[in-house]
């Protein structure tokens, strides 16, 4: 069942029918102001964290999973119907009820039509600002004059901290004034004791939000919730709302609220538009200076206009055209869209992360989230790099989580050693490389940093430290151990158990340092890593591999995981697909292991993460047994390690398999069986349910996740095959066979690459033949030295 389709000229995606499997959602803003909205106008609002700075309520895993939002309600004082301007919360009937969501970059629009109103609402946060707007346009088409009211509708918090509004009810319910200063909504809590604005986590502080009208006049006003609901009554039927009037109630503790009402008298064909407009700071301040911004609403169009244009240009860092139009919108719009949000949010607020216990950086999950963004903001990227690496403590491993409102490198307590996880720090083999490959900085490898705990070094020094930090933690095998963990969470290794997988990652890191230490002309760097990584590849080969694919690891008493004589997780997806990616594999192995992949763990709708899933197993010793068959890291398809696999057979040339791969959990390959997925189609997920369970293809927690940015590098760099290099940009394309070429555009430090790719042979993989600016090039890399402004490529496969 299909419930909208994709825009690519507008980049939106467009919702036609309202009642959605999930609510599906948008962001809105920036990491200072920051919201979320669904296409019944759900969610929430906060400052700088969903945790720590929240503004609009939300209750989690709630019915519907949305509630409540920002409303807009109307009520005819003629026959006395009401609605809402979107489909929800009201639920009119939708054969009478006619709702379309454009959710776009930056902003949503719902646009609905009842009774003979039709109504626009555009939800979006103006650059640089600590406000939202709601841009509002009524239209009569009725052939009679409307007596209408409208009523704003927010939920309001108890206290910016999530934890104490959600769950610490008796103290919240003592804490909020509202008071209403012309016209203008005032939402204080803790208003009698300081602000602290130098200290934003310091909860204990007094602090404001306003909403506010512009455009309308207002006649009334709600902010004591129960007063504007009513006794038993939900969002779907307010007093207020029904009756027609605000009661004018000022909350003083209790449940905040925003309403304002004003009334609306539509001659047949008027148009009437207004603002709602909700921020941070005092009403007699904030408020006002607001109302005087967007006075004149062609100001609010302006904004929004800028918001458009500042997001379609962290877009355009690389487009593409290909034969597959779903692909072309993932590409374009909707996959680096999605690995932006999840860069500028990591997991920290979403309809399913709270930011309670997630309300920070966490460091393997923020360092892989630079790979997909990399190319269109590096500034921002190295920014936030560099906060990730002085979350490196001075062992080489790092903190399991960097909160940057609060982090204070070389004066944080370094983790004890049952804490550390063993993979944290190999991923800056992947962010580093592909930071200076972007930009060309290779000075940025000289640059000294502070560790989180103490002393410091050059980026390149935290580098070894970290290779060092796993060397001096090797198990019975000489591989590295599993500490607490290895990115998958539930394998309980033991500290002084063995992680094949980080042992890929610890050959990728030494083969990484070895190129860099050429690169530097640092011979003494180069001899202290290669014999370390000849051991490396010795007990690889050794210890790890079983016959037809590598093992997944050994926990500390010497029992194997992921071997063909474990009695359940007999493969794991992680160490064939990383084999390849880090060469750990010879051709033949790497073949092998793959082939079992797709036997063993592929389905129509993503690869498993293991097979068969645990059912038996101590869940001491395999906390996957927690979850059921076929969910999540217990033998579900967990997205995060997708691009993995796409990129390892792109890397053996396949690509038909590797497409096929990609094809299977690409979000918008399911636009049309949109009910079987049920999330959003045009972003992806952290998981998918696996052939063991009856919901096999229900994919859940979208937005969010390591599997933004590598299923974005994946297409990138080893479908499409633009890849830099530290001395150039080389093209390796590796497609499907039936595709006859595609083309593409890249921006590449400071210069535009358009690349037109022919497959006249219908290869897999393979550059016969590459012109740039009409002269051949001997090589698939284009030279550095041999930039022009605009570069043509010819690619020709063969």
């Amino acid at each position: 069942m299909q419930y909208g389709h994709f825009d690519d000229k507008n980049k939106e995606y467009i919702i036609t029918r309202p009642d959605t499997p999930k609510s599906w959602s948008n962001y809105l803003g920036s990491t200072e102001y920051g919201a979320i909205i669904t296409n019944n106008a759900g969610g929430y609002s906060f400052y700088k964290s969903g945790g720590m700075g929240r503004i609009l309520r939300l209750r989690f895993n709630s019915i519907p999973m949305d509630q409540p939002g920002r409303y807009i309600y109307l009520h005819d004082h003629d026959n006395k119907d009401f609605w809402s301007l979107s489909w929800q919360p009201v639920g009119k009937p939708l054969d009478v009820f006619k709702s379309i969501c454009r959710h776009g970059t930056g902003y949503t629009t719902i646009t609905s039509e009842y009774a003979g109103i039709e109504s626009k609402v555009t939800f979006f946060v103006p650059t640089g600002k600590l406000l939202e707007v709601w841009k509002v346009r009524l239209f009569n088409k009725s052939d009679v004059k409307r007596n209408l009211s409208a009523f704003t509708y927010t939920e309001l918090v108890g206290n910016w901290n999530a934890i104490d509004d959600l769950l610490n009810i008796q103290y919240v319910h003592y804490t909020t004034t509202m008071k209403v200063i012309d016209s203008i909504i005032d939402h204080g809590t803790n208003i009698y004791i300081p602000e602290d604005p130098e200290d934003f986590k310091n909860k204990d502080q007094g602090r404001h939000t306003f909403q506010a009208l512009v455009g309308a006049e207002v006649v009334a006003y709600d902010t004591d919730r129960e007063a504007f609901l009513g006794p038993y009554r939900t969002y779907a039927n307010p007093i207020a709302v029904t009756s027609g009037r605000c009661s004018n109630s000022l909350g003083y503790g209790d449940n905040p609220c925003g309403s304002l009402q004003t009334k609306l008298a539509l001659a047949p064909g008027e148009t009437r538009e207004f603002l709602v407009i909700l921020g941070i700071g005092k009403a007699a301040i904030a408020g006002k200076q607001a109302i005087e911004d967007y006075a004149d609403i062609q100001k609010a169009n302006e904004a929004l206009d800028s918001v458009k244009s500042f997001w379609h240009q962290r877009l355009d860092g690389l487009t593409a055209d290909t034969p597959d139009a779903e692909l072309n919108s993932t590409i374009n719009t909707w996959g680096i869209y999605n690995a932006l949000i999840t860069f500028a949010w990591s997991r920290a607020a979403s309809l399913i992360y709270s930011g309670i216990d997630r309300d920070g950086l966490g460091y393997r999950d923020t360092v892989q989230d630079f790979l997909g963004v990399v190319h269109t903001i590096p500034g921002e990227v190295r920014k936030r790099l560099e906060l990730m690496i002085t979350g490196q403590v001075s062992t080489g491993g790092a903190l399991p989580v960097v909160l940057p409102i609060s982090h204070k490198p070389g004066a944080e307590s370094a983790p004890t050693e049952e804490q550390y996880r063993s993979d944290d720090c190999m991923w800056l083999f992947n962010a580093i490389p592909a930071y200076v490959k972007e930009t060309g900085d290779i000075d940025f490898f000289h640059k000294v940093l502070p560790y989180a705990d103490k002393g410091q070094d050059t980026v390149f020094r935290h580098m070894k430290r970290a290779i060092q930090f796993n060397l001096d933690r090797s198990g019975a095998h000489g591989l590295p151990c599993g500490l607490a963990a290895d990115w998958n969470d539930c394998l309980r290794f033991g500290h002084n158990g063995e992680s094949v997988f980080v042992a890929m990652q610890l050959r990728l890191a030494l083969k990484t340092y070895i190129e860099i230490a050429r690169l530097l002309q640092d011979k003494d760097e180069e001899k202290w890593a290669e014999p370390l990584l000849r051991q490396l590849d010795e007990n690889i080969q050794k210890h790890t591999w079983d016959g037809e694919w590598f093992m997944r690891g050994y926990r500390f008493d010497g029992v194997k995981f992921g071997s063909k004589h474990s009695p359940e997780g007999q493969i794991f997806l992680n160490p064939p697909a990383w084999s390849v990616i880090s060469g750990a594999a010879s051709k033949e192995q790497a073949e092998s292991a793959m082939k079992k992949v797709n036997e063993r763990l592929a389905t129509d709708f993503g690869i498993a993460v293991c097979d068969p899933p645990y059912t038996f197993t101590d869940h001491k010793i395999v906390r996957a047994s927690f979850m059921n068959p076929g969910l999540k890291e217990n033998g579900g398809i967990f997205v995060h390690t997708q691009g993995w696999a796409v990129i390892a057979e792109a890397m053996l040339g396949h690509g038909d398999q590797a497409y096929k791969y990609l094809r299977a959990y690409l979000p918008a390959a399911y636009n049309s069986t949109a009910e079987v997925r049920e999330i959003e189609p045009y972003v992806v997920c952290q998981s998918t349910h696996a052939k063991y369970s009856p919901k096999h293809g229900a994919s859940r927690i979208p937005w969010l996740s390591g599997s933004a940015t590598w299923t974005y590098y994946a297409i990138s760099q080893y479908i499409l095959g633009i890849q830099p290099e530290y001395d150039g940009l080389r093209i390796n394309p590796c497609i499907p066979a039936h595709w006859d070429g595609f083309t593409a555009t890249r921006k590449y430090r400071d210069k535009l690459f358009e690349i037109q790719v022919y497959n006249p042979k219908h290869v897999e993989k393979g550059v016969a033949e590459m012109v740039v600016n009409e002269r051949k090039v001997e090589s698939n890399i284009i030279p550095a030295q041999d930039f022009e402004r605009i570069n043509k490529v010819i690619v020709t496969l063969g």
